[in-house]
């Protein structure tokens, strides 16, 4: 194949999933992703326990009942609805990207593994590969932990292809206008009187370790009002940068909206507001409709259809409110993949 006839390869990574709802698999899937030492940033003893002797073996079962209150109902993996929405987005992204693009999809834990991924590319004659995290606000947990993962196996072709990471994609025009389209007609069908935008948490040690100076992140109220080169990496500040410029195309004023950070795990501090002690706050507040975005997510998964559109429903409901409305993600809509594929080819032609 000529150098003119070469392709650019294009390699999708979401976070995860059981290959089913049953308890053995998730617990599988627990043991990967929990042991990444990128997500549980303890020591490797510390961690082995952790997993090994009480998350695994202990919270498996329950998780396994969450995930079948949103599986498919054949139970496949193809039945997980972050895959589905993974496999149907790689079909987009490859249309509008045409012949001159291989695209792949991988899960950094779990399959689609991203070994099988790079090992279809590797048998193609590509140019370069453009590798996309599919989490719009980078944390060294979902983004740094991919390209480390990409890099490392790569290192051991024979012949290293130029790879391009998309670390983050924040504020992009291509996601902030999917976003937005998506979430548009949903909120006038719905007419919420106020929207909450609530982001997967994170560990506070792990926001403060990427502020090299310690002077910056988490030191004060307004440190996340702007995204400067003192926190250029801040996962906190970037989805804060994704409500400004998302709240500012949806036409929403600051009092219209809230920010807050859902999936806490364990006793540690986690980035603040909590989305559980949000909810009736706002409830108290006498806000009555309440709708939520979920913009960390690209495709609907465990913690938009069941923490937010089951669980918080509920505590919403309990708080006093009237109805709770879950935005769906971008997941495949056309427009994000357009999006997305702008995204890829300015990369690809870097």
């Amino acid at each position: 194949m000529s150098e003119s006839e070469t392709k650019i390869g294009v390699l999708l990574v979401n976070l995860g999933t059981p290959r089913s709802p049953g308890t053995a698999d998730v617990r599988r899937y627990l043991r990967e992703f929990l042991s990444d030492p990128a997500v549980i940033d303890t020591s490797a003893a510390t961690r082995w326990l952790l997993v090994n002797t009480i998350i695994a073996p202990f919270r498996a079962p329950r998780s396994a009942a969450l995930y079948r209150s949103i599986w498919g109902a054949g139970g496949r993996p193809e039945d997980s609805p972050l895959l589905a929405h993974g496999l149907a987005l790689r079909g987009e992204v490859a249309r509008q990207l045409g012949e001159t693009h291989q695209v792949e999809l991988a899960m950094r834990y779990g399959e689609p593994s991203i070994e099988a991924a790079l090992e279809r590319l590797a048998g193609s004659e590509l140019s370069r590969i453009v590798l996309v995290p599919l989490f719009p606000q980078y944390a060294s947990s979902s983004s740094g932990s991919t390209i480390a993962r990409v890099f490392q196996l790569v290192k051991q072709w024979p012949e290293l292809p130029g790879i391009d990471a998309i670390e983050d994609f924040f504020v992009e025009p291509g996601w902030i206008g999917a976003l937005a389209a998506v979430s548009e007609p949903a909120l006038e069908s719905f007419s919420p009187d106020h929207v909450l935008m609530s982001y997967h948490g994170l560990p506070e040690r792990q926001i403060r370790k990427l502020d090299v100076a310690g002077k910056h992140c988490l030191e004060r109220e307004d440190c996340c009002d702007s995204v400067r080169a003192p926190n250029r990496r801040c996962y906190r500040a970037q989805c804060y940068a994704t409500s400004r410029a998302l709240a500012a195309k949806l036409g929403l004023s600051d009092d219209d909206y809230s920010v807050a950070f859902q999936s806490r795990l364990g006793r540690a501090a986690w980035i603040r507001p909590y989305t559980d002690e949000t909810l009736p706050r706002l409830a108290a507040r006498g806000v009555k409709r309440l709708a939520v975005l979920c913009p960390s997510f690209v495709a609907d998964c465990l913690e938009t259809l069941e923490e937010i559109g089951m669980r918080a429903r509920q505590q919403w409901l309990d708080a006093g409110g009237e109805a709770l409305r879950t935005i769906p993600c971008v997941n495949e809509d056309e427009r994000w993949a357009i999006g997305l594929a702008q995204m890829v080819r300015s990369r690809g032609q870097a």
